[in-house]
């Protein structure tokens, strides 16, 4: 898995969170994907498999020197929203997407909040919109 270190501490915040929030450990479902590009996958089998409310993406992309990064962010945004659109289920998108491995920290708890906690805030908070409509 791509910054695992950054990933694994997105998936750690995201999952205190659901269980901080009233969530019980046996619903939550965790399934790992090779990398960012592999999200919309991974949701789309996630939400057809488990047939789960919502889901919460997390990943890593760090720019390099090559135009790489532009391809797997757009794919992986573009893949996501097309997932949610057509499954009609919230996906949390927390793909950090950074030009350096500090700014990636600084997503995980550090000045610039925690990214996968605020996916799950997201999807929650859109669940609840959905209750009220």
């Amino acid at each position: 898995m791509w910054n695992a270190d950054i990933t694994s501490e997105l998936t750690t915040g995201a999952y205190q969170k659901l269980i901080e929030l009233g969530v019980k450990p046996h619903n939550i479902t965790k399934i790992d994907v090779a990398g960012a590009f592999e999200l919309p996958l991974g949701a789309s089998q996630l939400i057809n498999i488990s047939r789960c409310d919502g889901v919460v993406a997390l990943g890593c992309v760090i720019k390099g020197d090559t135009p790489h990064f532009d391809y797997v962010c757009d794919g992986a945004t573009q893949g996501i929203m097309s997932v949610m659109l057509n499954s009609q289920k919230p996906i949390g998108f927390g793909l950090i997407t950074t030009l350096n491995h500090e700014q990636a920290l600084e997503r995980t708890g550090g000045v610039h909040g925690h990214k996968g906690i605020e996916a799950v805030e997201t999807v929650l908070q859109q669940l609840i919109e959905y209750q009220n409509l």
